[in-house]
């Protein structure tokens, strides 16, 4: 699988969002992304409690360790690559967490809009 050209919303190189848990589509840390990534893991966003127990209650639970797959669990302060229609799903239900624009690349702008990205953004 190739990757995207690794560029952010904001049009410069993309930033690391994680390794600690390793994150991303590609787990390289970055929000990398291909045509075979059917969810778009573009949003680099720190989760919070609130949007962890959203992310579990809609059906995807990022908490809960799965060793099978080595995955910890997230927990609160985790910088981990969203995908990008349950980052904006998150955003419409008032609960989306805060997002890292120089580590969210910019596929993510086909499903969320910059304006509402930006409504989210860590400070620099």
């Amino acid at each position: 699988m190739e990757k995207d050209e690794s560029i952010n919303v904001l049009g410069q190189a993309l930033a690391v969002c994680g390794t600690d848990p390793v994150t991303g589509f590609f787990r390289d840390g970055q929000c990398n992304t291909c045509v075979a990534d059917q969810g778009s893991h573009t949003v680099c966003a720190v989760m919070t409690d609130e949007f962890l127990a959203y992310s579990k209650y809609v059906g995807n639970d990022l908490s809960t360790p799965r060793p099978e797959f080595g995955f910890a669990g997230l927990k609160s302060g985790d910088p981990w690559c969203l995908c990008a229609g349950r980052f904006l799903q998150a955003h419409d239900e008032g609960c989306a967490p805060k997002v890292h624009l120089a580590a969210t690349h910019r596929r993510a702008l086909e499903i969320v809009p910059l304006k509402v990205l930006q409504a989210h953004a860590l400070p620099a």
